[in-house]
């Protein structure tokens, strides 16, 4: 029995699709896989399609915030940071649902806030999309406990806010190389999701 496709109602339907709950044929699998449809995360052509795409390659002139250098030698000095937002980020996006453009968006609102802290004015920049608020929230929050977790073990409070800004600019370049460019993408998240041991983080900065 030929079975059409639940989307485009012309072809035969070759494939099962939990993100709208019916068969659907391989073209139209193809071309909405997480533009109009919600794909989980457990969908076996989700995943190897994974193994397949490429990114959208980023230009020199689209890598954000160019004048903050990144060395091998801050990142290693930072780990115990890079950590904690990653894994913050990982399990906000993981909670509320929400996409790869939210994960940007909260980045980016938070980075300039970071970036106005610098010349010594105090301006809150919100994410006005919802998802990416939340996201924010959780990054503020990680920050805070980890420099509660630092005093408590070191006394010293040696977390500086251009630490922070540089961590937070390197997750933002991060999420721009592995976003795939497709609206309801989480390729990001699934990278975070596989590549972040769920473990104790390293020991804290001091």
């Amino acid at each position: 029995m030929n079975i059409p496709c639940k989307l485009c109602e012309k072809r035969r339907a070759r494939r099962h699709c939990p993100g709208v709950e019916g068969e659907i044929c391989s073209q139209c699998c193809g071309s909405q896989r997480e533009i109009t449809i919600e794909c989980p995360a457990s969908c076996e052509y989700l995943q190897e399609a994974r193994f397949h795409e490429q990114p959208p390659a980023v230009t020199e002139d689209q890598v954000p915030n160019p004048d903050i250098r990144l060395s091998e030698k801050f990142l290693r000095d930072t780990e115990p940071l890079v950590f904690t937002l990653a894994v913050a980020l990982k399990r906000a996006m993981e909670a509320g649902g929400a996409v790869d453009f939210d994960a940007r968006e909260a980045l980016d609102a938070e980075i300039r806030t970071y970036r106005t802290m610098q010349t010594g004015l105090i301006y809150d920049t919100r994410a006005p999309n919802p998802y990416a608020a939340a996201i924010q929230q959780k990054l503020r929050e990680a920050v805070e406990e980890f420099r509660k977790e630092l005093v408590q073990e070191s006394g010293m409070h040696t977390v500086r806010d251009a630490d922070v800004l540089g961590v937070l600019v390197f997750l933002q370049r991060l999420e721009m190389r592995y976003n795939n460019g497709r609206k309801r993408g989480r390729a990001f998240r699934d990278f975070l999701s596989g590549y972040l041991p769920e473990a104790p983080a390293p020991a804290v900065l001091v």
